[in-house]
């Protein structure tokens, strides 16, 4: 497996998506869980949100985020228009986290196998990831890192 396919699982690995109990698609099948409980993807033909509102994860805090790597409907918006993404399948998914990190700069990173740096580059994308200000329980570099090793 090539870094940048390696950092994908890792994103999916740190955002609990891959991991989760309850997907039988390795993570692309997971919407955020709320007070309501976990859900999974059941058509991928459009983003989860799309025509219904925003999750109850906590008193104050509302998440369209789906898929292996928790994508927010506002930016996958943006994103299927811009690549011209055809629905939320593991292609479109992918697609749009490798523009994110693209967007991030973190693309050369990676290749290079600087994945510490890379990882703090992308933490205003993903929660899971230290270096962030979403106070959402992000993992240690150490934890993250160590993950990377067994992939």
């Amino acid at each position: 497996m090539d870094n940048l396919h390696k950092f994908l699982a890792l994103t999916a690995y740190s955002e609990g998506t891959s991991t989760s109990a309850i997907t039988q698609d390795d993570g692309y099948d997971i919407v955020v869980s709320g007070v309501d409980g976990p859900e999974r993807v059941s058509d991928y033909s459009q983003h989860p949100f799309a025509n219904r509102p925003a999750k109850l994860v906590r008193p104050g805090l509302y998440s369209t985020a789906a898929g292996r790597y928790q994508i927010l409907f506002r930016f996958w918006k943006v994103y299927q228009q811009q690549l011209g993404l055809p629905d939320f399948g593991h292609d479109s998914q992918d697609a749009v986290a490798i523009q994110m990190i693209r967007e991030r700069k973190a693309l050369p990173l990676i290749e290079a196998g600087n994945i510490e740096q890379a990882i703090t580059a992308c933490a205003g994308i993903w929660p899971s990831f230290p270096g962030n200000d979403y106070q959402q329980n992000a993992h240690s570099m150490e934890k993250l890192m160590g993950h990377w090793a067994t992939l």
